[in-house]
């Protein structure tokens, strides 16, 4: 058995089962992720286990989160508890796969907690139901009763990557802008929440405007476009703690529209000065700036490649707003988008595949992905106003801003095969969202 601790970083124990003895036979479930039409998998989740008394007052959230990232996918579909006929009521039970076929289930999810003291113990098997085995090893999760969602955002995880054969995104924060007041005086704060919509932090009091957050590549940072001096300046700060400071300072330059390089020690930005928008790198270490473009023309919304060799950026060079590819270190850059309308907001996938951007045409606006040489553009949404994508740890999801016409701009999300689309769960007007790593 391996531990998963949530009390620092998470701790891990395998529960090891005797598989039957047809399981080598068997062929394993697992659900192909393509572009064409999926029928979601049919699964079964009834309410974790209580070990203990205590427990009983988080065993059937737990199973709740789990079901209701899975569903949110799109790729699951619940099975409703009131079809059940089988009941769990020990987690070393046998399972009664007729009983779960009869009903046609696929993928059985069973769960157990106790409880002691604010000290919680979270275990999970997941069956496959057709073949009649246990796909791969219990997991057994231990940590503070108030981290209990991250537990379940765990289970989700090893449930999604097991049957799809991808790494899951469930366990993560996504930073963005919570807007509140009317739309002529908006006040505009910095805020965070895990992926679902719940756990929301506020990180400014909104008396500054910001916009346009960028989380570091370990999750521990975010950079952002910050008005405190009353002109745009790039903000740093630590999340854990709140601790801000002003970074990439340019005499007579406004700065804006930063974002890290994957490993963390230097930014890409916009500096505006002289009439010319042009884009720099700040090492974070030793406090050294390079300028990498040299243009008239604007150049902004930069975005590293995973790789850290490439950085993908937006310019009017050309006369209209395209996307445009060039070297790290600056250089000589090339076009990649030819279709009709303008393109900006350009972000490259986690994958390193695809770049997914904002485009307008004929009056709408578009989320769309393209292959990095510009090639096999596809457009995922359609609406008044979509903009600002950002990728899912995975690069299976894109998430972005809606805003209807005269109506309050909204988080949604959409499988990159345009599937799925779906609103997040905020506390009020948001934009500006940038999902995070999963967490540690």
């Amino acid at each position: 058995m391996t531990r998963l601790s949530l009390l620092a970083p998470l701790m891990v124990l395998f529960l090891g089962l005797v598989a039957p003895p047809d399981a080598a036979q068997a062929q394993p479930l697992r659900l192909q992720i393509t572009e064409g039409v999926i029928e979601p998998m049919p699964f079964a989740m009834p309410d974790f286990v209580a070990e203990n008394n205590a427990g009983q007052q988080y065993n059937e959230a737990l199973g709740r989160v789990v079901a209701n990232n899975l569903a949110n996918t799109g790729l699951f579909r619940e099975v409703p508890r009131s079809a059940h006929i089988a009941r769990v009521s020990s987690f070393d039970a046998g399972v009664s796969y007729a009983d779960w076929r009869a009903i046609n289930v696929q993928a059985l999810i069973t769960g157990a907690v106790s409880v002691s003291g604010n000290r919680m113990e979270v275990k999970f098997r997941l069956f496959d139901v057709v073949s009649g085995q246990q796909m791969g090893q219990g997991l057994q999760f231990g940590g503070s009763t108030s981290n209990w969602r991250r537990m379940a955002h765990k289970v989700s995880d090893a449930v999604y990557s097991r049957i799809t054969g991808e790494d899951g995104y469930f366990d993560s924060r996504v930073v963005f802008i919570s807007e509140s007041g009317p739309r002529e005086n908006r006040a505009k704060r910095l805020a965070i929440m895990d992926q679902d919509g719940e756990n929301v932090e506020y990180l400014t009091d909104g008396r500054s405007l910001v916009i346009a957050p960028r989380v570091s590549p370990d999750g521990e940072r975010a950079v952002y476009t910050t008005y405190e001096t009353g002109s745009p300046r790039i903000g740093l700060m630590t999340l854990a703690t709140g601790q801000r400071q002003l970074v990439g300072e340019i005499p007579g330059a406004m700065t804006f529209s930063p974002r890290f390089a994957p490993d963390g020690q230097s930014l890409v930005f916009s500096a505006a000065r002289g009439g010319n928008t042009d884009l720099y790198r700040l090492d974070m270490r030793s406090g050294q700036m390079s300028q990498l473009t040299s243009s008239p023309s604007i150049a902004t919304a930069p975005s590293f490649s995973p790789d850290g060799r490439q950085i993908v950026f937006e310019s009017d060079r050309s006369g209209t707003s395209q996307l445009y590819v060039m070297p790290a270190s600056g250089g000589e850059a090339r076009r990649i988008s030819f279709g009709q309308g303008r393109y900006s907001t350009p972000v490259w996938s986690p994958r390193g595949d695809l770049i997914a951007f904002t485009k307008s045409h004929a009056g709408r606006f578009h989320i769309g992905v393209m292959r990095t040489d510009g090639s096999e553009e596809r457009l995922l949404t359609a609406s008044f106003l979509d903009e600002g994508p950002t990728w899912s740890p995975n690069g299976r999801v894109v998430m972005f801003t809606r805003e209807a016409a005269g109506g309050d701009p909204a988080l949604y999300s959409v499988d990159i095969t345009g599937r799925n689309l779906r609103r997040l769960p905020t506390p009020g007007p948001a934009s500006d969202p940038a999902w995070g790593p999963l967490r540690p």
